[in-house]
């Protein structure tokens, strides 16, 4: 860690282990990519941090992403209460989340999961594109889409968490 750290950066490096992991786990539920997380400190940079989240993301096993995507609610039925996945889930039209939700219920039942999609930035006509498209995948290749889709929601909770939040 150099000196020119930012104090976010600093706090997630010196907090208690059970803290971050803790805080990372509201990121991403999956306890093995937390972990990895919390043993590659302390990092010289915020950057530093997304390249470990990336490593561990794509050492993540087939049950640590199950574990992963369970924390994450349907898109266009964020958590009652939970910021984050209302923020991230903006913008989803009311009048789309009927369409939504019966979609993510066929893909939950072919896939065995919600779809998962970074939703920040995105409209909610272009995640139901999306979920229309990647419906009729298999389920291999599905699993690789969804790998990379949490590592781009992770490095967008990663950073809040660093620049924004106090660990």
């Amino acid at each position: 860690m150099t000196s020119s750290a930012s104090p976010g950066l600093t706090r997630f490096n010196t907090a208690d282990p059970s803290e971050t992991a803790r805080l990372l786990h509201e990121a991403c539920a999956s306890r093995a990519w937390g972990a990895a997380v919390v043993a590659g400190r302390p990092y010289g940079s915020l950057d530093a941090v997304l390249r470990a989240s990336d490593t561990a993301m794509a050492a993540l096993t087939a049950e640590d992403l199950a574990e992963a995507m369970a924390g994450h609610p349907p898109i266009g039925r964020p958590k009652p209460g939970d910021a984050t996945s209302a923020r991230e889930q903006s913008g989803v039209q009311e009048s789309l989340r009927e369409e939504l939700l019966e979609l993510n219920l066929a893909y939950q039942e072919r896939h065995g999961h919600v779809f998962l999609i970074c939703a920040t930035g995105r409209s909610g006509d272009e995640m139901l594109a999306a979920l229309k498209e990647r419906i009729g995948n298999d389920t291999d290749s599905e699993r690789e889409i969804v790998r990379t889709e949490l590592g781009k929601i992770n490095r967008i909770r990663l950073t809040r968490l660093i620049e924004e939040d106090p660990v």
